[in-house]
């Protein structure tokens, strides 16, 4: 019999139902215990970040180009080969030095024949001034003839008066009377081709003296085609027409150079690169609140931890249209001593639009928050705190929207900054930072003390956010904002001070969840598609 029990105990030992009563009971424990403690619990669990006391800054960021504040392409307008370089890249030059020279043999050749024929013209004036010389002699020679002639004429028409009336009287024969004729008739022929040939002797100086007048006007042509010829000479050597630095060289000796249609780019020189320029394209929404002559900062990759500082120097009013965004080009000078920044350089620029000095600075994420709870309770609530008024719903709802189109480098700074103001909470902090951009400033970005340029045209708009109390309450508190820097946000009006705790967020149990219609809680509430951590 003993036998048969001890056989009966080792069965039971080995068999499934021995282990899975003693396996049961501490599992059925541990599944009441969750339950307990995990499915019956009804408390919430707030994220909270603290209020602070600081300076805020709005500003507008842009990409930029570092560029000298004047470039001058030199080129060459005569065809030659290149037989000479005497700069290279970086080389700093003056005005009219040499950088390069272009072969000057042919051009030599065209100012010696150019200067010759200039000669020739000379020597041809200075023969035709000696032809009028000697035409105007010849015509003084051809009025003494005239004169002569004339003389003779008169002789001879005073003897043939007085032969008439000799050979009348018959003193005189007949024939001398027709002698003293003939002879006045000659004088008188003398004296007409005299006079002809007075005229022959003028016109043949006036026409030497048109000659050299149009000889005169070839060596003035001769003249220019030789200063002609030294002009494409001295194009031969390309001088720097500024001084700066050679910024760019794209020839080199024994390349020929075509200027045939089109003057080619040989050099570039920058201009003083000790000071300089960024070019940047702004947003059309941001133009109208920049301001000449504000301060600029700025980065570059060469440098990651060193910021530089400028002036607005122009915004230009040349609008730019780039996949249906209209820019507009706005320059920032700012002064260059060592010569670190080189042209071409990007430059990631932040311009101060806004600001307030030493105020009191909401979490952005608190400006979004709202409790999960019904409308009855919140309302009660708004009573016992003697709040009248959810405007401050409707400002956090513009928050939130005018954010929406600002996803880039200013949201994502904010989402960082707004993640560490939360004292290690999760994602509920962060998710309010990076759901705030650039256009968040637009309407709440005046007000506050010490506001801004640009503060004038923006207004100050009310908030409702939500403190946590020393019994793990929460009061609403109604609050005016201004300036905003995507992480925190001025108060210009309400009830808070520094270290306040202010809830961003909140993790909710079940049935909490089940109470909730939707996961935007409302106006204020988290923005939507971003997850809360529990």
């Amino acid at each position: 019999m003993g036998r048969f029990i001890e056989i009966l105990k080792q069965m039971w030992l080995r068999s499934m139902m021995h282990r899975a009563l003693l396996v049961a009971p501490p599992v059925a424990l541990l599944l009441y215990m969750g339950y307990i403690t995990v499915g019956v619990r009804t408390t919430a669990l707030y994220f909270t970040a603290k209020v602070e006391q600081g300076d805020i800054s709005q500003v507008v960021q842009a990409t930029g180009t570092i560029n000298p504040v004047n470039t001058v392409p030199v080129g060459s307008v005569v065809s030659g080969n290149v037989v000479a370089i005497h700069v290279d890249f970086n080389s700093k030059v003056k005005k009219d030095d040499i950088l390069a020279q272009i072969d000057p043999v042919p051009f030599q050749n065209q100012l010696n024949q150019s200067e010759a024929d200039y000669q020739n013209a000379v020597a041809n004036v200075a023969n035709l001034e000696a032809q009028i010389g000697t035409a105007q002699a010849n015509v003084a020679t051809m009025k003494a003839n005239v004169a002569k002639a004339h003389a003779m004429t008169v002789d001879m028409g005073t003897q043939l008066t007085r032969t008439k009336s000799l050979a009348d009287q018959g003193v005189l024969s007949a024939q001398q009377r027709d002698d003293a004729q003939a002879n006045y008739d000659t004088a008188v022929a003398s004296e007409n081709a005299a006079q002809a040939q007075e005229k022959q002797s003028e016109a043949q100086l006036a026409a030497t003296i048109a000659q050299r007048d149009q000889s005169k006007a070839q060596l003035l042509m001769k003249k220019a085609a030789v200063a002609s010829a030294r002009l494409q000479l001295s194009y031969c050597t390309i001088r720097a027409p500024i001084d700066g630095t050679v910024i760019n060289r794209t020839v080199n000796v024994g390349q020929p150079v075509a200027a045939s249609l089109q003057a080619p780019n040989l050099f570039s020189i920058g201009q003083d690169l000790t000071h300089m320029l960024v070019y940047t394209n702004t947003d059309e929404a941001d133009v109208g609140r920049i301001q000449v002559g504000a301060q600029a900062t700025f980065r570059v990759d060469t440098f990651p931890r060193e910021t530089f500082y400028g002036h607005v120097a122009q915004v230009r009013m040349n609008a730019a249209t780039i996949q249906n965004v209209v820019t507009y080009n706005t320059t920032i000078d700012f002064d260059n001593p060592d010569v670190r920044l080189f042209p071409g350089m990007t430059a990631y620029v932040s311009i101060p639009v806004a600001w307030a000095n030493n105020v009191v600075k909401i979490p952005n994420g608190a400006l979004r928050f709202k409790p999960d709870m019904s409308d009855t309770d919140r309302q009660k609530l708004y009573a016992k705190y003697g709040i009248t008024s959810n405007g401050g719903a409707t400002a956090a709802g513009r928050l939130a929207a005018a954010s929406a189109p600002a996803a880039g480098a200013a949201g994502g700074q904010g989402g960082a900054a707004t993640a560490a103001a939360g004292s290690g909470a999760g994602a509920a902090p962060a998710a309010g930072g990076a759901a705030v951009g650039k256009a968040g400033g637009r309407r709440n970005g005046g007000g506050g003390r010490g506001a801004g340029a640009g503060a004038s045209s923006q207004r100050e708009d009310t908030a409702i956010v939500w403190k946590l109390l020393a019994d793990k309450t929460l009061e609403p508190v109604q609050v005016g904002i201004g300036v905003t820097d995507f992480t925190f946000t001025a108060m210009i009006k309400g009830n808070l001070s520094p270290s306040d705790e202010l809830v961003i967020g909140q993790s909710v149990n079940k049935t909490a969840v089940a109470k909730t219609t939707s996961p935007i809680a409302g106006p204020a509430g988290p923005t939507a598609g971003v997850p809360r951590r529990f």
